[in-house]
């Protein structure tokens, strides 16, 4: 029975607890309700008052009326002539595009001749490199081979018995195509003289 008094007892102070925590919460429900009413309240109004221009004082709503068509008709000229700018330099882009690729495809081919070029010229520099020394070698031999011929016709001289002049023989050592000029020389009078003795 006492454990009936007890629950008996306690059971109102609990209801009366539970009354005034929902009590409480429900307060708090309305209090943050009200709060966020009154901030979406001033968003709206500032987002009205944003984009009207204040009236001066003493303008009539015809006048207002008036003033708004024309800066209408300002901003919608100012929209068109955007727009055709704004058409203008899409063809410009479009164009310089169609130009840079021209250009690039030109660049290239210009490139690959150039490489082709440079290739060419190394092997005819190489080439020429070549034919130089075959040609200095080819040209001491025949140094070598004119002055064997010169020493062969001045033995061939002494052989038959004509004089050589001391000159011919410096000339064999100066050079040997003015040697062989004046060795033919010197050969063609000795060989008409040996002629007319003969005779």
């Amino acid at each position: 029975m006492q454990a009936k008094k007890k629950i008996i007892l306690v059971l109102p102070v609990l209801l009366l607890m539970l009354l005034i925590s929902g009590c409480l919460k429900s307060q708090r429900r309305v209090d943050v309700i009200a709060s966020r009413g009154t901030i979406n309240e001033q968003q709206n109004r500032t987002v009205a008052t944003r984009f009207q221009e204040p009236n001066p004082q003493g303008q009539s709503a015809v006048e207002s009326a008036i003033e708004l068509s024309q800066k209408y008709s300002r901003l919608s000229e100012e929209t068109a002539a955007l727009r055709i700018q704004n058409q203008e330099l899409i063809n410009e882009k479009a164009r310089l595009e169609k130009d840079t690729r021209e250009l690039e495809t030109k660049l290239k081919q210009a490139q690959k001749e150039l490489t082709e070029a440079n290739d060419l010229l190394i092997e005819m520099r190489i080439e020429l490199n070549n034919w130089k020394t075959d040609v200095i070698g080819f040209r001491g031999e025949m140094r070598e081979a004119e002055t064997a011929q010169l020493e062969a016709l001045l033995k061939i001289l002494k052989i038959l018995g004509g004089e050589t002049p001391v000159e011919s023989v410096r000339n064999v050592d100066e050079g040997p195509v003015l040697a062989s000029s004046e060795l033919a020389q010197s050969e063609s009078r000795q060989v008409s003289n040996k002629d007319v003795t003969n005779e």
